[in-house]
């Protein structure tokens, strides 16, 4: 073999270790992301719950504001089905924001709901109701630190699949950018 032979080999390999080594990475950043889904969906899974023990709660003494109840259980079936497309693929950018529309369309019916609330003096007793606010209050607590665990993981992942020499890899393994929550 010559000299030039020898080096064009080394050269190969060093650019086969180095393409290993970067789809390792990136797979990996990709798992990570995928364990901070899993915190946020635990979240989500609270929230749901005491979101449904909240609306049985609320049914009879809220029974006039029907509208305002049955939005709610509108926008959080909506967000749990954004929420189930995101946990299928949580490196979907598409699939963030649509997770994060939906949140926000919930929020804005939940502060319906809370304002309502707020309004029933009864209701602010100590009681079941007060209790499942709390619930409900903490469960949203959780899923805010569960969304910024998501975000830091996730900028990593994008920072690397946006860098040079990275970013040739992305679509040669179909990478995708993962969205903020």
């Amino acid at each position: 073999m010559s000299a030039e032979q020898i080096g064009l080999l080394a050269l190969a390999a060093v650019l086969m270790f180095w393409a290993v080594g970067a789809y390792n990475r990136l797979v990996q950043l990709r798992s990570a992301i995928a364990g901070a889904w899993a915190k946020v969906d635990d979240a989500l899974r609270q929230r749901s719950a005491a979101a449904d023990a909240l609306q049985a709660a609320l049914r009879e003494p809220l029974a006039a504001e029907q509208g305002a109840l049955d939005a709610w259980q509108a926008a959080l079936a909506e967000a749990a089905r954004a929420a189930s497309a995101l946990g299928a693929k949580p490196v979907v950018a598409a699939h963030a924001v649509a997770w994060v529309a939906a949140e926000a369309a919930l929020s804005a019916a939940a502060s319906r709901v809370f304002a309502l609330l707020e309004q029933q003096i009864e209701l602010r007793q100590p009681g079941a109701v007060a209790s499942q606010v709390q619930v409900w209050n903490e469960a949203s607590q959780r899923l805010r630190f569960a969304r910024q665990l998501f975000n830091e993981v996730a900028a990593p992942y994008d920072d690397a699949i946006a860098t040079f020499p990275t970013r040739l890899l992305v679509r040669a393994f179909r990478f995708k950018a993962a969205g903020r929550l």
